[in-house]
């Protein structure tokens, strides 16, 4: 038997929490790395300059008590002053006024110099390592020589730095608790983000975030909020649409299971029976338009919708749609008219799509038309956009009624019942459609009292120029 396991979709991921105290314990480090790079020549520079000022002053000090004391090169130095100098690692040498060889380390032209009457700051290399050297010149035409090794530099320097590191070291023993709080702090509205996102994938649409914490957090708090009421206006009318198409799916079905149930039984005469066979086909006729609709609306969001560009003169098109709806808005007994502009306008469209937007609309007009009414079919040429409009003088739309024209059943479910309506699917496909054809529909008010709509198409180059010349 063999058992599988699936890793969970966080595993091995670091926390923001984890990740920022990392982060920070980086930053210190690498702190801590650099400053003591960028400090150590600075501070030994500074060492040194600091030793050679100390030393100078001692040589100094060294050459006043030799002349107060009549010393001269065969005179040694005085203990004390000698156990001063070692214990700051000096070295001192006396040297007489015919000497030719200084001390270890000591250049002979710098001894000449003391010699000369002139002090003397140099530096020289002995078999124990480079030394600072200050020499000065005494009354009695000798010279003293103090030496001190560069070693005393350094050690001086790697303290300096070994300080300088212990401070930065309890900084970075500092930075990672706050860096944790400051992690955990900044994480908490993320967190309040993640479950909120969580209940509502769950199906929960009663969260509500306080936004919080930094600006960029906040806006997710906001951005979810109005997601979540995005959805449930979106649910709402998903509802709304899924009861509207039953009860439009459930009527026609009633018909065709009474009148095949009626069959069945008998209770039908011989002479009802093309009566009832017309009934049942105009129902089932129904049921198909509604299920091609319902496909047609499916298929607009799918990959699989097909269109078919070809050159198209929209101008044919729109006329010969005007002729069949001429016909059927008469025997409504409604006045029907058809604005056309004079000429060819070119599209490359798919026409089977463009004249199913045309009927959609036309239908729509003629159901909330009444006897006397006007219906206007129009197509016009506007820059880079072919026009068709319908328009018609019925009981128009409100302002939210043009927001939710496009939106599936959300008219048919508002006005059941008060006006003529169809399965509310017509004007959703006109919008996807119109945005399926690379154009856009929009709804409005009618100049002849009813509703407008309208959808835009792009047009071809050729018939761009066309159209500049009919605005020229």
């Amino acid at each position: 038997m063999t058992a599988s396991t699936t890793a969970h979709p966080d595993a091995g991921r670091m926390s923001i929490v984890t990740r920022t105290v990392l982060m920070t314990a980086a930053i210190a480090v690498l702190a801590v790395l650099v400053a003591g790079l960028v400090s150590y020549p600075l501070v030994r520079s500074a060492a040194e300059s600091q030793t050679r000022a100390d030393l100078s002053r001692l040589a100094d000090l060294t050459k006043s008590a030799l002349d107060e004391g009549g010393g001269d090169a065969d005179t040694p130095l005085p203990r004390s002053l000698i156990a001063a100098l070692q214990a700051e690692e000096i070295t001192g040498y006396l040297a007489g006024p015919a000497a030719t060889d200084g001390p270890p380390g000591m250049a002979s032209d710098a001894l000449a110099k003391v010699l000369g009457g002139q002090s003397v700051s140099t530096e020289g290399m002995t078999d124990d390592g480079g030394m600072l050297i200050e020499a000065r010149p005494l009354a009695s035409g000798g010279a003293v020589i103090l030496e001190q090794p560069f070693t005393v530099v350094g050690v001086e320097a790697v303290d300096a730095v070994r300080r300088i590191s212990v401070a930065l070291f309890l900084g970075l023993l500092i930075a990672v608790p706050v860096g944790y709080w400051a992690a955990v702090r900044l994480t908490r509205p993320l967190r309040a983000a993640r479950d909120a996102a969580n209940e509502m994938a769950a199906g929960s649409r009663s969260v509500t975030l306080q936004p919080e914490g930094p600006v960029e957090i906040a806006d997710i708090a906001d951005a979810l909020n109005r997601l979540n009421a995005a959805l449930v206006v979106s649910e709402g009318r998903q509802r709304e649409f899924l009861l509207s198409v039953s009860h439009e799916l459930r009527t026609p079905l009633t018909a065709v299971k009474g009148y095949a149930e009626a069959l069945a039984d008998g209770v039908i005469d011989g002479e009802d029976v093309p009566r009832t066979g017309a009934t049942v086909a105009a129902e089932a006729t129904r049921l198909d338009r509604l299920v091609t609709d319902l496909l047609d609306l499916a298929r607009l969001g799918a990959v699989d919708f097909h269109i078919e560009p070809v050159e198209v003169d929209l101008a044919d098109l729109v006329e010969d749609a005007g002729l069949v709806w001429r016909d059927r808005c008469e025997h409504e007994g409604v006045r029907f008219t058809l604005e056309l502009l004079q000429g060819e306008l070119t599209a490359r469209t798919d026409p089977i799509r463009v004249r199913q937007v045309i009927d959609n609309l036309a239908e729509n007009a003629l159901r909330v038309s009444p006897p006397g009414s006007v219906i206007v079919l129009g197509l016009r040429a506007e820059p880079s956009w072919a026009v068709v409009e319908v328009r018609d003088s019925g009981p128009g739309l409100t302002g939210s009624d043009i927001a939710d024209a496009f939106e599936p059943g959300v008219l048919h479910e508002r006005y059941r019942g008060v006006r003529p309506v169809g399965t509310g699917l017509g004007l959703a496909l006109v919008g996807r459609l119109a945005q399926g054809l690379g154009g856009y529909a929009e709804a409005g008010q009618a100049a002849e009292g009813g509703a407008r709509f309208t959808v835009r198409l792009p047009l071809s180059a050729a018939a761009e120029r066309v159209s500049s010349a009919h605005d020229v």
